[in-house]
């Protein structure tokens, strides 16, 4: 099992997840965080740090996109190790829906 971060962390990348990782397995987009699922060691503990409900256990139903979608990004994109402020319209873009059709940058983030 893994963890995966869904849709909803588009256009907010709260970093407190980061921050708790043991295994330093979080991935910074533009804006969004994925999570590298062959790194990820199934701790949990990010998973209750996410704001916006964003991380979620691969065995829920309908993960497999996600999954491939954060491996395919984690591969891309840099590591990202240190708590950063979230992108300044977070707030206004937690729950809105079909993000990734309307938001998703596959640009890297800043990078460590």
């Amino acid at each position: 099992m893994t963890y995966v971060v869904i849709e909803n962390c588009i256009a907010c990348k709260h970093t407190d997840c980061v921050e708790v990782c043991p295994v330093d397995c979080f991935y910074e987009g533009e804006n969004m965080l994925v999570i590298h699922p062959d790194e990820c060691i199934d701790c949990g503990v990010c998973e209750p740090e996410c704001p916006v409900d964003a991380i979620r256990p691969d065995t829920e139903p309908n993960m497999e996109f996600w999954v491939d979608f954060n491996r395919k990004y984690s591969e891309m994109w840099p590591n990202i190790v240190q708590k950063r402020d979230p992108l300044p319209d977070a707030e206004l873009h937690d729950g809105e829906p079909d993000k990734l059709k309307t938001l998703f940058s596959e640009k890297p983030g800043e990078g460590n």
